[in-house]
């Protein structure tokens, strides 16, 4: 082997910066945003249920509603492998693992880009645009797998579409997998929607030479979009699993009260804002019209992120190979000495990100943290200053008998840390629309609040300590506290039954200065 081909084996891509740019930073530092919330801890039970059960639970398992309540664990599959993951190397092992799909996503992703041949100083903003943009859902939990599939889903309909290259086959195997790691897998017949309504009017629209090509695109689609809808149907819960997503966003009371489905708010300052801003811009002063599957894909899922800020990776994703293509006709007609010298940089760049062989410094990243998480070195856990964690060894310590309220976001962290010894009210991802109706009656001291715990007996409540609940709870001589920290407050109900909790922590133990 000569020696300079020797030498190219150890320059990184600009693929690979990126890889390790992302895992490094999400392995090392970034445990608090992928375990921001304990949604991570619940699907983390919900697979050990499968994994020792060897079986998908159909009802409700970590609720005390009695009889169980209906329900479906539709992220089964991802359940499994954080389970796995979890029992070997615990949440450490899941950061790593979250940390590891999130930079092999946004590494394909410029791969993908590149591929478009466009200005590569181009192409390298609009990535690091989108891996901004796309931080505002990095949680390690079953979505980012969605994100994954989607990036290859887009980029075989993208060949398919313009470059001729007939990758559709995939799809089926891919669904299949999607359908049974997370709801978004509704964003692949999306897309295969619009592809075939692009194709069905440019048929109807378009020359008569060219109708047969696009009529027969039409074709291809609409059989393989059979296929994987078909396919999608192998699932523990069949047609109800396809059903769920247009359920849940039906809901004006979910998608109002969960913040996940809420719109950005504009006031925070946010990369969505400037990848938005540079959109608007290069097809405002783009010459060329947008392609009506383009212009379809734009609109809708602008749309979407701008209805609800868990869309806007969905949109960085799509919208960035279509500005790009557009932001590189752009620089190509126009002239002057910066866009000459940007152009001349660009290609010097290009030189070697194309000479670059081999991927031994992801690889080695990959090792050396590996190592060390392995040796102890890092070790990861739910934040202490904003989850009940010294809480639940309180209630791990003690007994309570009877039936529970407790804050949402809690839920996930006792069912997490203290299932099945405790069952919760409710949790971040389990819920009905009348459970969450009741859920923020009480949250809110609307009226009746009080009939909400009296329906379900409630002996004992978990809150944060600051809440309008705890206040209230703190005035009235029914309930008395136990136990209080800085970030959550236990009560029980004043009764013969609690005297012995009563009077045992009567003055709160773990109390605030």
């Amino acid at each position: 082997m000569k020696k300079s081909n020797l030498y190219n084996f150890f320059i990184p891509s600009i693929a690979d910066i990126f890889f390790i740019i992302v895992f490094l930073s999400l392995s090392l530092f970034g445990s608090k945003r992928l375990l921001f919330d304990c949604d991570t801890g619940y699907h983390i039970r919900i697979g050990d249920f499968i994994v020792n059960t060897l079986t998908i639970p159909r009802h409700d398992i970590f609720s005390f509603t009695s009889p169980p309540l209906p329900w479906m664990a539709y992220e089964w599959m991802s359940g499994v492998i954080m389970s796995l993951i979890h029992t070997r190397m615990g949440l450490t092992g899941i950061v790593l693992f979250f940390a590891f799909v999130i930079a092999l996503t946004f590494s394909l992703f410029f791969r993908i880009m590149k591929s478009y041949k466009a200005d590569m100083l181009i192409s390298v903003f609009l990535v690091s645009l989108v891996i901004g943009t796309a931080s505002i859902h990095w949680l390690a939990r079953p979505h980012i797998f969605s994100l994954f599939l989607m990036v290859i889903w887009y980029y075989i309909l993208d060949l398919y579409q313009y470059r001729g290259k007939n990758y559709l086959y995939f799809l089926p195997l891919l669904i299949l997998i999607w359908v049974n790691l997370h709801q978004g897998f509704i964003i692949a017949f999306i897309l295969n929607g619009i592809y075939l309504l692009g194709n069905f009017v440019k048929f109807l629209f378009t020359k008569k030479n060219d109708k047969v090509l696009w009529i027969n695109k039409a074709k291809s689609l609409s059989f393989i979009t059979i296929i994987c809808l078909l396919i999608s149907l192998v699932n523990p819960y069949g047609y109800r699993l396809l059903i769920l997503p247009f359920t849940l966003m039906s809901s004006k009371f979910v998608t109002y009260n969960i913040s996940e489905f809420l719109s950005p708010n504009f006031h925070e300052s946010m990369p969505f804002t400037y990848l938005l801003f540079f959109m608007i811009i290069i097809f405002s002063l783009s010459k060329v019209g947008l392609d009506i599957i383009e212009l379809v894909l734009i609109v809708s899922f602008t749309y979407m992120a701008l209805h609800s800020a868990r869309f806007i990776p969905l949109f960085a994703i799509i919208s960035a190979p279509i500005i790009l293509k557009y932001a590189d006709k752009m620089m190509r007609e126009s002239r002057g000495k910066i866009i000459d010298f940007v152009r001349i940089r660009s290609k010097n760049i290009e030189t070697i990100d194309s000479s670059s062989r081999g991927h031994i410094w992801p690889v080695l990243t990959l090792i050396i943290i590996l190592s060390i998480s392995f040796n102890g070195k890092i070790s990861y856990s739910f934040d202490s200053k904003i989850k009940p964690v010294e809480a639940s060894k309180f209630l791990n310590s003690e007994k309570l008998a009877g039936n529970t309220f407790n804050d949402a976001e809690f839920g996930d962290y006792i069912i997490y840390s203290m299932w099945p010894k405790y069952k919760v009210f409710i949790c971040a991802e389990i819920y009905s629309e009348d459970r969450l109706k009741e859920y923020y009656r009480v949250k809110r001291i609307e009226p009746e609040w009080n009939a909400v715990l009296d329906k379900y007996n409630i002996n004992w409540i978990i809150d944060k300590k600051d809440s309008a609940l705890s206040t209230l709870l703190l005035e009235r001589k029914d309930w008395k506290i136990i136990y209080v920290d800085k970030v959550a407050a236990i009560f029980v109900r004043n009764m013969p039954e609690n005297r012995y909790f009563i009077e045992k922590y009567s003055s709160a133990p773990g109390g605030e200065d």
